[in-house]
């Protein structure tokens, strides 16, 4: 029986609001539908932008300016902080159609974004990129419905290192 009925939000971190807003609204097109500034009682503020990505779920970021114990300077894009390979934490945002995906891939060329061919990964096809704070983003449109095959499935491919 599934547990709920997909995600409230995934809350994570930029050191730069001001182009992270630009980034998700302006280039992706999700709406910033919530936006806080939190006063902490130690020091400094949190900021807060909920970014609506679809059916009722939200990528959060919070920016924290001058707030005790938390560093100006740690890594937003979560891979290299935790040493492990680029892609290993990533967002995957579902398309609905392959014109919808090869249209997001044109348009975040017109942006200057670095973005992938078309990956077909046997079940989906997905494109891969970067938004401003290092965090890897992948739009996917599943291609058939996963069966039986696919929980024994084995491939091959290379590891992303760096960026």
């Amino acid at each position: 029986m599934p547990t709920g009925h997909g995600f409230s939000h995934v809350g994570v971190s930029t050191h730069d609001m001001d182009a992270t807003v630009h980034f998700y609204e302006e280039v992706l097109g999700f709406p910033h539908v919530v936006e806080s500034v939190t006063r902490v009682t130690s020091g400094g503020t949190v900021r807060e932008v909920y970014f609506e990505i679809g059916e009722g779920q939200f990528i959060v970021f919070m920016e924290a300016k001058d707030v005790p114990g938390i560093p100006a300077d740690y890594d937003t894009g979560i891979n290299r902080a935790l040493g492990v390979p680029l892609g290993m934490y990533h967002f995957a945002l579902r398309v609905r159609s392959l014109d919808d995906l090869e249209s997001r891939r044109r348009h975040l060329e017109s942006h200057r974004v670095e973005v992938t061919p078309i990956v077909d990964l046997g079940h989906a096809k997905s494109i891969f990129f970067f938004d401003p704070n290092g965090i890897q983003l992948e739009f996917c449109c599943q291609t058939r419905a996963f069966d039986a095959s696919d929980l024994q499935r084995a491939s091959e491919a290379s590891v992303a290192l760096s960026r």
